[in-house]
């Protein structure tokens, strides 16, 4: 990356030629037609790549959309996961023909989604985040839609490999949608609306929030090997998740990109480990808070906490130079003027479900030989989380170009069960943790 480029993306540059995707992400109208056309009566087959929560869920949600889509492909690292994936599908579609995954179509190990890919129309990639460029690079080669979830890399390594695989997916006329469903949810898109209009005036400042007591844990079971412990651990190690300022808040930090329609050219912050601390907790933070800075002179305050018995917080707060926005995941929507008046007020009763309307745009858009792209927003909020990573891991203060030409490798291509993974532990079982001020940008 030229290093000089301006990385300010003006909502007139980021729309030229192109029109916003319900989503927020891109409606390609002058690309070439998407690479499979089908009709009303097609079926579309879809793999499943990633039998988690997160991928059993989207699996269903793919069904929900669209009474021509089967599912006819399951991929995971682990039988069991994929067994459960299975049989949670099969109790709702085990007597119809929406699910049609024989036995042969069942692949575990970390080349199962070459198999599962190969055999599909459409893929949902769910599995673990720093195995998407991956898996997301395979799926463009084989020319299949996309639906990836976020994140979708951990490194910034992962980063340019996805933004490369996603100019490949545009220019066959593929469509991707990334899961950062906040962007197809109603009252956001009525929010981002309002802010073209210039209702409130522009964005100055904001705080944006994902605090909460933590995830899971899955204890060390006798004779695991140490790739398959942190495999079945995922979030607590980089390479894997990214720290949950990747994994989770990115959905927020996405949403201020989204808001003020730039990325930040600056990240400064402090994190640690003060209570998920533990063996079990491998090397990640319980708790990072990042000041963006972005081009147009705005400053958005980044909070992620997971830690119990702590408040508990994820929503949106932006103030702009004629009122202030409140927006939450909750279907919330408050728009104030500068005088406290209300603008606007969502009512989200009867919004849909985000997590299913970003499948029924993706399912529709590949049946009208349309193209969603969001590759692009996907990719950068991704990296902005990162860069927020890198931020609080070092004490520094990091540059856009500091992270997107960041080459630190978490995730190689040569990961198998024969060989230890990126992070060991020392002979006390605990995991390096990045220490502010002796940790350096790579």
């Amino acid at each position: 990356m030229d290093k000089k480029k301006n990385t300010r993306l003006s909502r007139r540059e980021f729309c030229k030629n192109a029109t916003y995707a319900a989503g927020g992400g891109l409606l390609l109208s002058s690309l070439p037609v998407s690479a499979s056309a089908y009709s009303a009566n097609d079926t579309l087959k879809v793999a499943v790549v990633g039998c988690g929560g997160r991928g059993t869920g989207a699996a269903n949600q793919a069904l929900q959309a669209d009474d021509g889509v089967k599912i006819v492909a399951l991929a995971d690292a682990f039988r069991d996961r994929l067994d459960d994936c299975y049989e949670n599908l099969s109790n709702r579609y085990g007597d119809t023909d929406r699910l049609d995954v024989p036995e042969e179509h069942k692949f575990t190990g970390f080349d199962a989604y070459r198999h599962a890919i190969d055999l599909a129309d459409v893929v949902i990639l769910a599995a673990t985040p720093g195995f998407r460029p991956k898996h997301f690079e395979y799926a463009v080669n084989q020319n299949k839609h996309v639906f990836m979830e976020k994140p979708v890399a951990t490194d910034a390594p992962g980063i340019r490999r996805v933004l490369e695989a996603g100019r490949e997916a545009d220019r066959k006329g593929l469509n991707v949608v990334v899961g950062l469903q906040r962007r197809y949810q109603n009252n956001y898109r009525e929010t981002i609306k309002l802010l073209e209009d210039r209702e409130v005036g522009r964005i100055t400042s904001g705080q944006v929030y994902w605090n909460s007591g933590g995830v899971w844990v899955r204890e060390r079971q006798p004779d695991q090997s140490e790739m398959e412990y942190q495999m079945r651990n995922w979030y607590y190690f980089n390479w894997l998740c990214g720290d949950h300022i990747v994994e989770q808040h990115i959905h927020n930090i996405d949403v201020a990109n989204w808001f003020i329609g730039e990325y930040p050219v600056s990240a400064q912050g402090m994190g640690g480990r003060e209570v998920r601390k533990g063996k079990d907790h491998g090397h990640i933070f319980d708790h990072h808070f990042v000041e963006f800075t972005y081009p147009g002179g705005a400053v958005i305050a980044s909070q992620c906490r997971h830690q119990p018995n702590t408040m508990s917080r994820v929503d949106e707060q932006f103030q702009a130079t004629r009122g202030s926005i409140y927006t939450n995941a909750g279907h919330e929507a408050v728009l104030t003027s500068s005088f406290g008046s209300t603008i606007y007020e969502h009512d989200g009763s009867n919004d849909p479900n985000p997590y299913q309307q970003e499948h029924d745009e993706l399912f529709a858009s590949i049946r009208r030989g349309e193209v969603i792209s969001d590759t692009e927003v996907g990719a950068k909020s991704t990296l902005c989380s990162i860069m927020g990573r890198m931020a609080t891991y070092t004490g520094q203060v990091i540059s856009w170009d500091d992270a997107m030409n960041s080459q630190e490798l978490l995730v190689s291509d040569d990961v198998s069960w024969d060989n230890n993974p990126p992070v060991m532990p020392d002979e006390n079982g605990n995991y390096p943790i990045p220490v502010p001020g002796e940790t350096r940008l790579v």
